[in-house]
């Protein structure tokens, strides 16, 4: 079984629709990303909302931590159709509420529906791969949700910028409503194959873990609001929302994640400072090139672009080289070092006014950074879990990965915002050095790492089995 799963790959006859669906599923949300990274500055200024800018992207990353959350439980319970079938509605109807926004606040609200049904059909998507697939076959899965990012950073952001510059943003929005139903129509015959286990074998719902998904989320949020405040609101929200996200998050890691304990704790602490370090600062990379090189939508996309496409190659050549060649803390010591360079290119354009090319191309090597340490630490978080606790492995990654991004866009927000936005002369400067700091933290998880075990094949497990 292993030796024909390897041969006949991804797009082979049992593995090909689910292959496509998932794969288009991830296309969409690229699109999605890219686009709205591209037009939020006109979307700020259009809606006079500049000092919820941060607040913009971390709204739906924070609602997408009770989402992921409760997709997990609810996918270990009843296998993961209904919680899709639910997943995408909120998504779409999130996604035109965010089309018809008429003000900052509706789009808000908007996005914090669209980030509940995105953070759980990602949980979804994990444990479809994890209970269809072969685990020689979870590095390809993974390479090919990478590849779902080539078409949409070719066209995406110069669709996207164009779109907004000939009408107007909103109908961005409603052409990625449309693609998404097209997307998730296609991934609907594979998701009959996630069967609810057996009633004797389902764990209870967990409802505390739920509290303080919800919880977490409230306490993120704070976070980003702070910059609104006056300077004595601003503090209390940030002690508020600190604690209040110290505590709430703890439940819903593996036991020991933030004192990156061996194991599945360190690679989901690695997944959320890696996340924080680079989509904390990418927010800002179109702003940028907008407020201080004058470059339209369009043209600043293209930072985006290049990243995502080297992200994709990237992925593609980790899933070609294997594990032999390519251990996981080459990886990620490969991985982080990319990362930090595109860091220091986007701080030394900010604060030494460099060419904005610099910036782009030190965005592409950032972008293959991340692509290599992504899907390692997804194949990680499925090799330290079983078949019985996926769905919570699943989740946690994810949140790891949606909280990360946006306790660095808080951090990011509060920084720009106090030091005077884009008027400031060390805004962007600090933007980025703060995002350096918490790659540097991401360096330090790698070496608490630990041993790797080796993958269990389908054939030796079948074997066990017997």
């Amino acid at each position: 079984m292993s030796t024909t799963a390897t041969r006949t790959g991804l797009l082979s006859g049992r593995y090909a629709l689910a292959t496509i669906g998932m794969v288009a599923i991830v296309g969409v949300a690229a699109f999605q990303n890219l686009a709205m990274t591209t037009i939020m500055p006109v979307i700020s200024r259009d809606l006079d909302g500049e000092a919820l800018y941060a607040l913009a992207f971390a709204a739906p990353l924070a609602a997408g931590v009770p989402g992921m959350v409760l997709a997990g439980n609810w996918t270990d319970r009843a296998g993961g159709r209904v919680v899709a079938w639910v997943s995408a509605l909120l998504f779409a109807v999130g996604t035109a509420v965010v089309m018809l926004a008429p003000t900052m606040e509706v789009f808000l609200v908007g996005r914090l529906v669209e980030g509940f049904g995105a953070g759980a059909i990602d949980v979804v998507l994990y444990v479809l791969v994890a209970r269809i697939f072969p685990a020689e076959l979870h590095g390809p899965v993974f390479a090919g949700f990478a590849a779902a990012w080539v078409v949409p950073a070719l066209i995406g952001p110069a669709i996207a910028g164009i779109v907004t510059d000939t009408w107007n943003w909103h109908w961005v929005f409603a052409g990625a409503l449309v693609i998404a139903v097209g997307a998730f129509t296609v991934l609907v015959p594979t998701l009959g194959r996630l069967q609810a286990p057996a009633v004797e074998l389902r764990p209870p719902w967990q409802r505390v873990r739920i509290g303080w998904s919800v919880a977490a989320a409230v306490s993120i949020l704070l976070l980003n609001v702070a910059p609104d405040l006056t300077p004595w609101g601003m503090g209390a929200a940030v002690l508020v929302g600190l604690v209040g996200t110290w505590f709430a998050l703890r439940p819903l890691l593996p036991a020991g994640t933030f004192r990156a304990a061996a194991g599945l704790p360190s690679v989901v602490l690695l997944r959320g400072l890696v996340a924080a370090s680079f989509f904390g600062s990418e927010a800002y990379v179109p702003f940028l090139l907008q407020a201080q090189h004058g470059l339209s939508a369009s043209a600043a996309g293209l930072a985006l672009t290049v990243a995502a496409l080297s992200w994709a190659a990237s992925s593609w050549m980790h899933g070609r080289l294997g594990e032999q060649r390519l251990t996981a803390r080459r990886t990620f010591g490969v991985g982080l070092a990319l990362v930090l360079v595109s860091l220091l290119a986007a701080l030394a354009v900010a604060t030494l006014d460099l060419s904005w090319w610099v910036l782009v191309a030190g965005w592409f090597v950032g972008g293959a950074g991340m692509g290599a340490i992504y899907p390692r630490t997804s194949m990680l978080t499925l090799r330290f879990s079983g078949e019985g606790d996926d769905g919570f492995a699943s989740s946690a990654l994810t949140i790891a990965d949606a909280a990360g991004s946006v306790i660095g866009l808080a951090v990011t927000g509060l920084l720009f915002t106090a030091t005077g936005g884009a008027d400031g002369t060390v805004s962007f400067p600090l933007v980025f050095a703060a995002m350096i700091c918490f790659a540097a933290l991401a360096v330090a998880a790698v070496r608490r790492l630990g041993p790797v075990p080796a993958p269990v094949s389908s054939a030796s497990a079948d074997r066990a089995a017997g």
